[in-house]
């Protein structure tokens, strides 16, 4: 899947104009790619085009003019589109009260090691966070509420997203959940894996 570049990043004018339609599609692009496991836990599988978004929309509320600046965000979004043979998301734990905030943080401690794909030959594909953002969000007591999770697949398992079904676990000890992969996002994920661009 193609990375972005600072010439894909459009001025602040520029982007004002193209934003209403913009937004429409990554709602849409978001709605396929997003998939709710359990009472708490989303997971939005990521591409070019929703980091791409995450930029321009970073760039408009910093009000970045400066291309030193924008790089820098191109580049730490880059980080999470993924590469070939994988899939990238953004794990969120759906939390809006503080008393969720401190039920579930300590109890879901090391929620980003225990996301996977599991496929009906009995395979699994686990989410791993980089060893970047695992320092930076892990801690004995707490967790947070966002992650950045790569799934690694093999041949075999990227051509299970063609016949399905899949299915996205979470096999914490605190949140045993499992969801089946809709068509309609197995068909978008299925896409990601054979994008060669």
């Amino acid at each position: 899947m193609r990375k972005l570049t600072l010439d894909d990043i459009v001025d602040a004018r520029a982007y004002e104009r193209e934003r209403a339609d913009f937004r429409r599609r990554i709602i849409e692009l978001k709605r396929v790619r997003r998939i709710a496991i359990g009472p708490v836990m989303t997971v939005v599988f990521e591409n070019t085009d929703t980091m791409r978004w995450q930029v321009q929309e970073m760039a408009r509320a910093e009000r970045m003019l400066r291309d030193e600046q924008i790089q820098h965000e191109v580049d730490t979004y880059n980080k999470i589109i993924p590469g070939p043979g994988e899939l990238s998301a953004t794990l969120l734990l759906e939390l809006t009260s503080e008393a969720q905030l401190r039920e579930w943080l300590p109890r879901l401690v090391g929620i980003e090691f225990h996301l996977k794909f599991a496929f009906p030959d009995g395979s699994v594909a686990p989410g791993r966070p980089s060893d970047e953002d695992e320092q930076r969000l892990t801690r004995v007591d707490t967790t947070a509420a966002v992650h950045f999770l790569h799934f690694e697949l093999t041949p075999t398992q990227i051509r299970e997203f063609d016949t399905g079904p899949v299915k996205l676990i979470s096999d914490h000890p605190e949140y045993p959940e499992e969801v089946v992969l809709e068509p309609a996002t197995r068909t978008a994920l299925a896409a990601d894996l054979h994008d060669r661009s």
